[in-house]
C-alpha cells in the first residue's frame, strides 16, 4: 500500500506540494490573489532542489501560458495556476494548447468578477471553463474539488487525464478552498518522467524523424478533419470520464445540485432539512466537463423526485447544464450569491423551501 503523509495544509500549499509529489517537471506562473501561495510554496520549499522541477515566475500570465505550451510540447508534465482575470489573459494560449493537443495542468483558484472584482471566492468562471473561454470548438477536462484533500488528489489525476487524452486539464477551485486549512493525506513521491511520448518535440538526433507541433492549418478541408478528430476525442471523454457524488439521494423528494465549496455547505443544509423531516439529497458534479448529464437526467425521470435545485456562487451558470439534462421533466430552482458572498447552510435551506413551497 502506498505510504501517505498526514499534514495540516492550506489549499494553495497542498496544490504545490501535490505537484512536486506528482513528479511535475515545471511550473510557470504569475502572482495573483488568491492563489499566489502556490508559486511561493514551490520556491520556498525549493522544489528544484527536491526533484529538479523548474519553477519560474513569468513576466505575465500571457508569458506563463506560452511557457506551458513550450514545455508541454516536449512531453513533460508542466502546469500553471492563476485566478479568474489571470485565466482570462491565458485564454488564447489555452485554446492553442487544446488545438495542438498538448497535455498540461491548469489551476484556477477563482475569485469574484467581472473585471478586477474581489479576492473573495466565486464560481462565476464556470462558463469560461466548460464552454470554452478562448476561441474555437475545444474542451478542457475539468475537475471541481470540494476539499483541500481533493485539491491535492486531483493534481496527479489531472496530469494522468491530460496525458491520456493529449488535452489540457483544468482544476476549477475557488478562493475559499485555496485559503482554507484542512488535514490532508499526501501521496508518496512519484518519479519525474524519463520516457516521453513519441509525439514530443524533444530533440532530433541522427536517424530520428523531425516532429512538428502546431494548431495552425490554413487549408480548411484539412483543418476540418483536425476538428472532427478533436470532437471524436471529446466524445470519448464524455463516455469515460464522468465523475460525480450522490449523497442521500435514494429517498430524496428534492435534490440540491452543487459543486466545489458550495457542495460542502449544501451537505450541511440537507442535514438540517432532514432533521425537520424533509427528504433532501445532494448531487455533486466532480467533473464539470464532461458534465454528468445522464445521471441528472435519470434523477429527472425518477417519479419520486419532485424537483432539482442548483446552488452556485454566481448568477446562475451551471443551472443551464442542469436544465439541458432535465429537458423540462422536472422544475429546476436556483439560489446564488454574488460578488464573493458565501451562503450559510440555513440560507440554502430556506431558499429551497421558498422556491418549492415546502412547509
Amino acid at each position: 500500500m502506498e505510504e501517505r503523509e498526514m499534514r495540516l495544509m492550506k489549499g494553495n500549499e497542498a496544490i504545490a506540494e501535490a505537484a512536486i509529489r506528482a513528479g511535475a517537471d515545471a511550473f510557470y506562473g504569475y502572482p495573483i490573489t488568491p492563489q499566489t501561495e502556490v508559486m511561493e510554496y514551490l520556491m520556498e520549499t525549493d522544489a528544484t532542489a527536491r526533484t529538479g522541477m523548474a519553477v519560474l515566475q513569468a513576466e505575465s500570465e500571457v508569458s506563463a501560458i506560452n511557457m506551458v505550451y513550450g514545455g508541454a510540447s516536449t512531453g513533460h508534465r508542466v502546469m500553471t495556476s492563476s485566478s479568474s482575470p489571470g485565466i482570462s489573459l491565458m485564454a488564447e494560449g489555452i485554446s492553442y494548447l487544446a488545438g495542438a493537443e498538448l497535455p498540461c495542468l491548469l489551476i484556477n483558484v477563482s475569485r469574484g468578477g467581472p473585471g478586477l472584482g474581489t479576492i473573495q471566492p466565486s464560481q462565476a468562471d464556470y462558463f469560461q471553463t466548460v464552454k470554452g473561454g478562448g476561441h474555437g470548438d475545444y474542451k478542457l477536462l475539468t475537475l471541481a474539488p470540494s476539499s483541500v484533500q481533493e485539491l491535492a488528489d486531483f493534481i496527479a489525476l489531472g496530469f494522468d487525464l491530460a496525458f491520456k487524452y493529449r488535452n489540457p486539464t483544468m482544476i476549477l477551485a475557488d478562493g475559499a478552498l485555496g485559503q482554507m486549512m484542512e488535514k490532508i493525506y499526501l501521496p508518496a513521491q512519484r518519479p519525474r518522467m524519463t520516457e516521453y511520448p513519441d509525439w514530443a518535440t524533444n530533440g532530433t538526433p541522427e536517424g530520428k524523424e523531425r516532429r512538428f507541433i502546431t494548431s495552425l492549418n490554413l487549408l480548411p478541408q484539412e483543418h476540418e478533419l483536425v476538428n472532427i478528430r478533436l470532437q471524436k476525442k471529446y466524445r470519448e471523454m464524455e463516455q469515460n470520464e464522468v465523475r460525480y457524488e450522490m449523497i442521500q439521494c435514494d429517498d430524496a423528494d428534492y435534490v440540491i445540485v452543487a459543486f466545489g465549496i458550495i457542495a460542502r455547505i449544501a451537505q450541511k443544509s440537507i442535514e438540517l432539512a432532514r432533521a425537520k423531516g424533509h427528504k433532501i439529497g445532494l448531487f455533486r458534479p466532480i467533473s464539470l466537463y464532461p458534465f454528468p448529464y445522464d445521471q441528472i437526467r435519470e434523477m429527472a425521470d425518477n417519479p419520486r423526485i419532485k424537483g432539482l435545485f442548483s446552488v452556485e456562487l454566481s448568477a446562475g451558470q451551471m443551472i443551464e447544464d442542469i436544465r439541458l439534462a432535465v429537458e423540462g421533466r422536472k422544475p429546476v430552482g436556483f439560489f446564488g450569491r454574488l460578488g464573493g458572498m458565501v451562503p450559510t447552510p440555513e440560507e440554502i435551506e430556506t431558499a429551497l423551501y421558498n422556491y418549492f413551497n415546502i412547509k
